[in-house]
Formats: C-alpha cells, structure tokens, sequence
C-alpha cells in the first residue's frame, strides 16, 4: 500500500452502467475560453463535457459543473480537440464512431439568470466510413500550418487520410494483422505504431502519400510484385511484447523522443529509432502520460498500474507512489483557472477523477497489545540455540532435504551373477548374437502408492528390454518385481558400465515423490576371455604397495577350467573386437583365501594393461583398481595406495579429441552444404512453376534433369550427415571412456583426494550428450581455463588465459590441448585442487618452478622425443622387468619392449 494517496480535488461518476476506455478522455480548450475541459465519451455513445470549479478541494459534484450532455447514435471510440476546420484556427472536437467520423464546435452562452452559461454542439461536417475503425491520429501532416488533419486506422491495416472536411488518400500497412496504436511525430513527419508483430514501426508521411493507391489488401499485396511505389518502413525496433499506448513529447525543438508503453516495459527512442532508455516495470501497467520538464531537462512520465497506483517517473527513477481509488484506463494533466497541473484519471466503469500528489499520509496504526517483562537470559540462550542451528545448517551443502531412513518407497536393483543362458535380445537391427544379463527391479511400498512409474536408464551402446513400466497403485506392505535385461547394442564399448532406477509416484495425501537406485553391470556383459596378446601398441603401469593379488582372485568370473589358479596374465576380448591383455608382477604373490598376511611382503606389487585402443584400457583399469580397494579395504590395510608412475599418455587423449572435433566439422560442412543444396532445389522447384502455369508452353531447358540432379545430391549428403552422425557419437563414446581413464590416472599419479578427483571429473566431462551448439571441446576449455585462473595460478600472469565468454565452436584444438597440458603440468609440481569461494586467487603456491609461457609450452607440445614430460612411449618401464612372469610368453613380451 502506497503510503500516500492521490489528494481528491474533484470527483463524479460518469454514467451508469458505461464502458470505457483508453480514447474516451480528453482534457482541452475545446470552446476556446483559455481553460481546459474535461471530454468523456463512453461506448453506449453519450458524450459528456465537464468544467469542474469546486467550492473547496473534495467538494460534492454540482449539476452545473456538467455543461454538455449528448446521446449520440453509435459508441464513442476516440474524442480528440483540434484545428479541423478549414478557414478557421479554432478548435473543434473530433468524435470517431466505429463508422463515421464527426466534427463538432462547442459554444458557449453567458447566462443572465442563476443556471449560468449555456453550451451548444454543432455538426461541422462528419465523414461516413465503409469500414470499421479503430483509433485515429491527427497533426500538421506534410508541414501544413494552421490546420490538422487526420489520420484514422481501420481493423484491417488501413490508413485513411483526411484534409478536415475532404477524403485525401488510403494506404495499407504493410504486413497488418491486427492495429496497434498510432501517433504521428511532426519533427520527422512520420507515423508511428506498434505492429502485431511487436515491432516499433515508422512510416513517413510522404512515402505513404505518393505510394500507388490501393482499394483494398489484395491491391496492396499486389503492388509488392507489380509496377508502382511501394510503402516502405522508415525504421523499425522490435520489442518483443505487445504496446498498450504511443506518446511523443520534446524537450525543445531539436529533438523528440518517442515514448512506447508495453505490457511489462517502458521504452523511450530517439527519432530516428535509437534506443534512449527503458524501463522494466514490476507491475502490470494500464496507461501513461509523459510530459517534459522544461528546467531540469527531463522527461516525467506519469503510469498508472492495476494495483490502483499512479507512478511519477523522471526518466528511469520513481519520484512518487500515489493510491488511487480505482484502476485507470486514461490519465491526462489539466489547467483549471483555479488550478493548474491536475491530474485527471477515469476508470473502465466511468468513476472521473482530478487529483493532485499531495501529502497527506494513510498511516496504520498497530493495536496496543499487552506489554511484559523480557527474559533477557532465556532470550539469549535461544539465541545460541538458533546460531547453532544455523552453522549446522550452513556446513550441509544438500539443497534438498535428506530422505528419512523409512522411506515410503524404496526401489532395489539385483543383478544377475551369471549371463542369460538364452540372450533376452530382441532387436533386429542386430545381426550377431549378444549376451544379456537380467536385472530384477524390485519395489516396496510402506503406503498405498498411486500413480507408479519405473523407468531403467542405461547409457547407449546399452540398451534395456524394456525402460518404462507403470502401476496404478501399490497395495501397503506389498512389493512388486520387474524382471529386464541390458544387452550391449552397439559395435563399441560403454563409457559407464552401469545405469540408474528412478520410480515416481504419488503418496495417499497425493504429493509427488521420487525413488532412485543405481547399479553396476559385470564386465562379462561386454568381453569374454581370450589368449593374451603379446604385442600391444598402449600401456599403462600400476603400482600397489602391497604384495600383488593373483589375477585369478580379481577377475574370477573369467576362469576357465584349464586355467591355473596362480595365473599372472588374463586376455580380455571385447565384443567390439579388441583385445586387452593384464599382466601381474609375480614376486611375493599371495592369495587373499588362503589367509597369509599380505602385509609380510616387502616388494610392492605392479600390473600392466596393454590394448591397441586406448580408450579400451578404461573399464579394465576401472575394474582391476576397484577390485585391488575390495580385497584390501580391512582395518589392516588402511595404508593400501594405489599410483600410476607415469607418464600422463597426452598424445594418445589428443588423438581422440582430433578425431572427435575432426567430425564436428564435418557436421557443419555437411549441414552448410545442405543448406546450399536445399535453396539451390527451391529454386529449380520455383521456376518449373513458372513454367507449368505459363499458357504457352516453352521448353524446360533441363530444369528436370538439374532438379534431379539436385535431389540425388541432397539424398546423398542426407545419408553421408547421417553416417557422419554416427561416427560422432561412437567418437563422443570412446572419447568419453579415454576422458575418464584420463582423470583415473591423474588422481593416481598425484595422488589426488576424492574431492579432487570429483573437480577433474566435473571439468572434464561436462555433458552427458554432445550436440553442435554446444560441444565437449568448448565446454571443458572453459572449465580448464577456470582451474588455471584460480586455484591452479601461481602469479598475476596467469590473468593472461582470457576466459572464454561464449560457448563456441573453436577452429581448432590448439588451444584446448595448450591448456590441459598446462593444467597437468601444474599439478605435477604441486597444484591442487578446489572450490573454496573464498580462498585467495593466489593462495596455492607451488615451490620449484617458474611461469611457463604459452609459446614455450606450445613448442614442448610440439616436441615428439621420448624426453617431453607427458608423452607416453609406447613401452613399460624398465622397472617393471624384475617383478613381470618369466615363463615364455611373458619373456617374448619383455624381450620386444627391450
């Protein structure tokens, strides 16, 4: 509620049972007596003219305060005061009717007796209209002096000109759908409007005066294709929302500002259409009223809003909140011989009002309530009881509240030990048989449960027999098991080895609630044993520091029956085709059933994983490091530590990140050539149809054999982006799995925290999908550079790696390969990771070395020895040699790395 209200001057009901509306106020001198009065017009076509003079300010309405009262025929739609007379510099009133224009004079009479003056209306001329109208404007069009004409808008887009009480001319708005509203701006000689299309549009006066005439729209339309002057938009600004009501004030004769009120914005443009300033406005406005303050060289807009406030604006700043009693449709300023500045408002329903911003306050007062004495002892206890409340509070970083161990619903996912003994696959798009594995979905329910729905997500190339299932309701107490397999779809392996359970629902009090549940599928589901391979192109080392486990206790589900239990290698054969071999150091080999302490051996244990691809080593090395922490996760090996010694294979991620950002741009060629194609077709299209309809027939000149032409170049690059598509995201796949043996490895090899860990995942893998607007490279350049300007800097030139403030497509991946060097060569000597807010920019110090400039590190990029730092010759360490089996396959392996 405002604090103060709008001071009442002067007040009356206009009618009984009248609409009104934005056009139907207007305050001038309409019988040229050097004082305003008051016009009202209401749709039911009574016209009303008041000359207020209260005895004091809020004094009742007096009968002879209404001078003229008029029923017309036909409903009021706009009354407007101007020089519409020819002959003549007087003013005379312009009453618009749906379907006639009126021009009237109002006279007035000195009374002899107490009744006071008499006022007369008399006809001047009126023009009758064949179409419906809709608001009109009028001004000195064309540089006129001494008159106005006027323009009026119909429904259908029309403007008809009229030189006072002679038809001019009628032109067609180009592309009108529905009328907005009209003024015209006499410094430019224009008129503006507010299309259907919530544009800001600008005509010129003489444009539409020597356009070809038009009878109706298709006349209009036809011009655009035919001979003749078209009507063409001087200047045009979208705002993006309709407007309610166009006003144009200046401050002095060099300029003027347009001034647009919308459904949630105020914007004022200079002439020309330049944007001046705009205003976003928290309410819903229902009328404005600028007008210019000549002293302080500002423009002063009055609002009124559906909240019954009337706003007083001085450019962009609120000056003043006034109550209002109603919610006003028009608001205009009057000058009354006995006050000057009034503001006049009047309401849909006819309640006609002049105020002024006075200052008498509406004050609330609160009701007395009982005083008592304050426990000052007790109010500070509570007060340490709340503070602690709140620092528990502030450390819980969950938005969302923690579910109660006793759930209403809980879901549970069981895998299968074992694969189905006949694959559950039933998609044709498989040619060779697949494994499948079932899941069984079970769901309780404490309550009775309506509405359930269970959706199985896996990421592709896994798919699920069956994703969605839904129940009508759950009886309390019971359970309901679903029975699914996931089976691998595609030709090449998953990047994440698992999937996710979410079960929707509604409780008996009908809130909507959501269960989830995770799970991990067996690496049997998408490789089987094989003979290890002697030569591989990949390797990465592993080290524990503790005796090495046999491979035959970490991978027990890939024994055969001939394999000996104190194996030392394992081949993995993916159904994708490749094969990966794991190889384990055999000194001080334990077996963690036989119960010989693991701790009693002196050398650490160390396995190898080789493959040809390397983003196959992934969920091998996922799955060798998560059953090493299984065995030695008792309270005796709180020490177990797993490292990665080296080097970070960058060469190898960067030949994946090429190849993936190498078929984004092909997406794009294929995309632009499409396009190119696509116009070229229309083209074709359009001119054998000029053809077809010419009477006389004439030859094609081959446009058939160019259209077909045509059409096979689009089926062919169609099929090529389509293909393309696919390669895409099987390299987003694969690129996904290298990313995350990348950060694997990382953590290994600095021996990075869980934290850590969770920053380098989160940078690296930011989306779950790739698509062109938005792409894996730009994405994680952004969050590479961040960890480089923050925690990762070491020195104010770090400020130099500008951050990338678009999302955009690169040219290349210079710069992206640049960075994450960058980043691994900065945790290398030291760096760490983190999120805190609040820590220093440069709060990390890293003792030992100096900046590195990117040219010197480009040029490290560039070197392809075998003494770059992160660069990963395709050998193992001598190290490794000792500890590797000795039997002959083994040697043939070490013989070859030698």
């Amino acid at each position: 509620m405002s604090l103060f209200k709008a001071r009442d001057w002067w007040s009356t009901s206009v009618g009984e049972q009248e609409d009104f509306d934005q056009g139907c106020l207007c305050v001038a001198d309409v019988d040229n007596t050097e004082s305003d009065k008051i016009i009202v017009g209401s749709y039911k076509g009574i016209l009303r003219i008041y000359s207020p003079n209260p005895s004091k300010p809020g004094a009742a309405f007096q009968p002879e305060e209404l001078i003229v009262e008029l029923q017309l025929q036909d409903p009021i739609l706009q009354v407007e005061v101007g020089k519409f007379v020819s002959g003549t510099e007087l003013l005379h009133m312009a009453v618009l009717h749906p379907r006639k224009l009126s021009v009237f004079a109002v006279s007035g009479t000195m009374g002899t007796v107490e009744h006071g003056n008499q006022y007369q209306l008399k006809l001047i001329y009126e023009h009758n209209l064949q179409r419906t109208a809709c608001n009109l404007t009028f001004g000195a069009f064309g540089g006129v002096k001494g008159r106005d004409l006027i323009c009026i808008q119909f429904m259908d887009g029309m403007l008809m000109f009229f030189e006072q009480e002679s038809f001019a001319f009628g032109r067609f708005l180009p592309g009108c759908l529905l009328p907005g509203p009209l003024k015209y701006c006499c410094r430019t000689d224009s008129f503006i409007t507010v299309s259907s299309s919530r544009q800001v549009e600008s005509y010129k006066y003489q444009v539409l005066a020597v356009a070809t005439d038009a009878e109706n729209r298709h006349d209009s339309e036809q011009q655009k294709l035919g001979s003749g002057k078209r009507i063409t938009i001087d200047w045009m600004v979208n705002i993006g929302e309709q407007a309610l009501d166009i006003s144009i004030t200046s401050l002095n004769q060099a300029s003027a500002s347009i001034l647009v009120l919308g459904e949630r914005n105020l914007y004022c443009f200079k002439e020309n259409g330049q944007l001046r300033f705009m205003k976003k406005l928290e309410y819903n406005p229902s009328c404005f009223l600028p007008y210019t303050s000549v002293l302080e060289g500002t423009i002063n807009i009055l609002v009124g809003n559906h909240n019954n406030k009337l706003l007083v604006y001085q450019d962009v700043t609120l000056k003043w909140v006034a109550q209002l009693p109603h919610v006003p449709v028009s608001v205009q300023v009057a000058n009354f011989q006995s006050l000057k500045g009034v503001i006049v408002t009047l309401s849909d329903s006819g309640h006609l009002q002049c105020s002024y911003l006075g200052t008498d306050p509406s004050f609330f007062q609160a009701p007395k309530v009982d005083s008592r004495e304050l426990n000052y002892d007790e109010m500070e206890s509570e007060m340490k009881e709340l503070n602690k409340i709140i620092r528990v509070a502030a450390k819980t970083s969950d938005i969302l509240p923690k579910a109660e161990n006793n759930d209403d619903l809980n879901v549970t996912v069981v895998v299968s030990p074992n694969l189905d003994t006949v694959s559950k696959v039933s998609d044709d798009s498989i040619d060779v048989p697949v494994p499948s594995i079932s899941l069984k979905v079970t769901i309780w329910s404490q309550f009775a449960v309506q509405d359930v729905k269970l959706s199985v997500c896996v990421q592709s190339p896994l798919a699920v027999t069956q994703d969605q299932m839904c129940f009508s309701a759950i009886e309390p107490g019971t359970s309901r098991s679903v029975t699914l397999s996931v089976f691998l779809k595609e030709s090449f392996p998953p990047a994440i080895l698992g999937g996710d359970t979410a079960v929707s629902y509604r409780t008996p009090t009908g809130v909507p609630r959501i269960a989830q549940c995770t799970f991990s599928l067996p690496l049997k589901l998408i490789c089987q044993p094989v003979q290890p391979s002697k030569n591989a192109v990949h390797k990465i080392t592993i080290d524990i520091n503790k005796p090495p486990v046999n491979i035959s206790v970490l991978f027990p589900d890939f024994l055969g029956e001939s394999d000996h239990e104190q194996m030392n290698v394992l081949g993995f054969k993916l159904l994708s085709g490749s094969t990966i071999t794991l190889l384990s150091s055999k000194t001080s080999t334990v077996n963690a059933d036989n119960g010989t302490d693991l701790t009693s051996g002196t050398k650490q244990g160390r396995y190898r994983i080789q493959c040809d691809q390397f983003e196959d080593l992934w969920l091998i090395t996922k799955g060798l490091i998560q059953h090493l922490e299984e065995t030695f996760a008792g309270e005796e090996h709180k020490d177990f530590v797993c490292t990665f010694p080296g080097p970070i294979p960058l060469q190898e991620y960067f030949q994946l990140v090429d190849r993936h950002f190498e078929l984004r741009l092909n997406a794009e060629k294929y995309k632009e050539l499409l396009s190119e194609r696509a116009v070229q077709y229309r083209a074709i299209q359009r001119r054998l149809l000029t053809h077809f309809k010419d009477k006389t027939p004439s030859p094609l000149r081959n446009l058939d054999t160019l259209l077909d032409g045509t059409y096979r170049q689009i089926i062919a690059l169609a099929d090529a982006a389509e293909e393309n598509q696919t390669k895409l995201y099987q390299a987003f796949t694969r690129l996904k799995s290298a990313t995350q043996l990348m950060v694997l490895l990382i953590g290994l090899w600095q021996n990075l925290s869980r934290d850590q860990v969770a920053i380098l995942e989160a940078a690296f893998l930011p989306l779950t999908q790739d698509s062109q607007e938005l792409g894996w490279e730009e994405c994680v350049d952004a969050a590479v550079v961040h960890l480089l300007r923050t925690c990762l800097s070491k020195s104010s030139k770090d400020q130099a790696l500008s951050p990338t403030n678009q999302l955009s497509m690169p040219k290349d991946t210079c710069r992206l390969k640049k960075h994450i060097t960058l980043l691994c060569d900065r945790l290398s000597k030291g760096g760490r990771l983190s999120l805190v807010a609040d820590a220093p920019q440069h709060a990390v110090t890293m003792p030992g070395f100096q900046t590195i400039p990117e040219s010197e590190l480009e040029e490290r990029m560039a070197d392809h020895t075998p003494s770059g730092m992160f660069q990963n010759p395709a050998h193992v360490t001598k190290k490794l040699e000792p500890d590797l089996p000795q039997n002959a396959e083994d040697e043939n392996v070490i013989a070859e790395d030698r």
